[in-house]
């Protein structure tokens, strides 16, 4: 199929078969949007214009970039797993509103991952990833780094095992950064291959939202030792990751505050929750779409000056990106990821940890219910329903699971909210990459 948008008052045709971008004039924005969109009036356009534009359009035809046929291949997935979520602490030193996981205790006693049963996840995973040579593990929480120390001894004990069987583990974590001290730091650059670290933009919005157990901002605490650690990071991976809210529907002056901060690599999300006060609604979304074209023109207005930074939803790669297996298959939840909670209990998840409907086995008993597994396994974009007509399809893989089962019902189910803002990230995606080549060729 086909889309016609504007975007920073340039008028783009996008080909979702061949994966391509195009840059017309209105009037040609126009038509396609009308004919092949319902979005407009045909009667518009004179015959002679009508002449002119499906000209253009045909030649585009003919080099397969113009309503190019779709591949509806379904994946053909793993049954090799491949990741898992350890929520090595069900506990957290900050007490953050919106937060999806009721302040790290996931709606459950505060308790920690002892580092037995981390060791049998690791083992489990091991086990089960079958000829896999390169596995990964998400330290998660509440806040992973109050129990550092067991986290130490879980990496140290994978290494050892993996060097056994020929495989690689790739570690990950994400913290508030309170406890990011020197030691925290230098294991952090020795073992993690990314980072992730929460900060939410200017201090006023931050602390807001992020405050800790004795209801203070935690902005002045955490944010010279983020910056040290940004900077002792070198050329390794790292990204602060903010949350917006209705609070602060102006979030690009949260992002271009992190930018200005020194920090390159940013993302900045949509708060997933039902607090009246902080959730996003229908009535919001004008207002977002709007806000991440003003975003759009800072972010590339910033890059023009050569002082650039990785934004994540502006991140669209049109030449050479994610296979199609992957974009249909998507992320892999419930098949080839799980999360692993302190008591060993298995899910498909850290968003569906503690729903007890979607406990798939635990670590000590190593049987996953294949029930559950297979009800993920056979979801993919072509069993998202009212996928098949948008043209984002084969970039946002139809959406969260988790998300799309909490507000609609169904993991299949698109959640519209998402669908909405997704929509204006990959347009505004697509303008900024057009706007590097076209840079870059002049």
């Amino acid at each position: 199929m086909v889309h016609a948008f504007k975007c920073q008052n340039k008028f783009y045709i996008y080909d979702s078969g061949s994966d391509s971008l195009h840059e017309c004039d209105e009037d040609t924005k126009n038509y396609v949007a009308a004919k092949y969109e319902s979005c407009g009036d045909l009667s518009a356009f004179t015959e002679e214009k009508i002449r002119e534009i499906e000209f253009e359009l045909e030649a585009l035809k003919k080099e397969g970039l113009f309503l190019a046929e779709e591949i509806k291949t379904y994946p053909l997935k793993s049954t090799e797993i491949k990741a898992l979520c350890l929520h090595i602490c069900h506990d957290c030193n900050l007490r953050c509103r919106y937060c999806f996981a009721d302040e790290g205790a996931y709606h459950s006693a505060r308790e920690f991952m002892s580092e037995d049963t981390a060791k049998r996840a690791i083992d489990f995973l091991i086990k089960n990833s079958g000829q896999r040579k390169v596995l990964e593990v998400d330290f998660f929480g509440g806040e992973p780094l109050m129990c550092l120390p067991t986290i130490k001894n879980v990496v140290a004990y994978a290494r050892e095992q993996s060097e056994k069987v020929g495989k690689k583990f790739l570690f990950t974590t994400t913290t508030n950064a309170l406890l990011l001290d020197d030691d925290a730091i230098d294991f952090f650059n020795r073992e993690m291959e990314n980072v992730v670290l929460s900060v939410d933009g200017r201090k006023e919005v931050h602390d807001a939202i992020r405050k800790t157990i004795n209801g203070k901002g935690s902005f002045d605490l955490i944010i010279d030792k983020i910056k040290k650690f940004v900077r002792s990071r070198g050329d390794k991976s790292y990204y602060v990751r903010g949350t917006f809210t209705s609070k602060n529907l102006d979030f690009s002056k949260d992002v271009i505050f992190l930018a200005e901060n020194g920090f390159d690599s940013i993302s900045m999300e949509p708060v997933v929750t039902d607090i009246p006060d902080l959730e996003i609604r229908s009535e919001h979304l004008d207002d977002i779409n709007a806000e991440y074209e003003n975003l759009l023109a800072k972010y590339l207005e910033k890059y023009d000056k050569g002082e650039g930074f990785n934004f994540f939803h502006f991140n669209v790669d049109l030449e050479g990106g994610v296979c199609l297996q992957k974009k249909v298959s998507a992320c892999g939840a419930g098949n080839e990821y799980f999360s692993v909670v302190p008591n060993g209990d298995i899910y498909p998840c850290h968003q569906f940890a503690g729903d007890k409907k979607f406990l798939m086995g635990n670590v000590f008993e190593g049987v996953l219910n294949a029930e559950i597994r297979s009800k993920f396994a056979d979801s993919c974009l072509f069993t998202r329903k009212g996928c098949e007509n948008c043209f984002a399809k084969f970039i946002c893989s139809g959406g969260c699971a988790a998300n799309n089962y909490r507000y609609e019902g169904d993991i299949n189910v698109p959640y519209k909210i998402t669908c909405s803002m997704m929509k204006k990230r990959i347009e505004c995606g697509m303008h900024a990459l057009a706007h590097k080549k076209e840079l870059k060729n002049r």
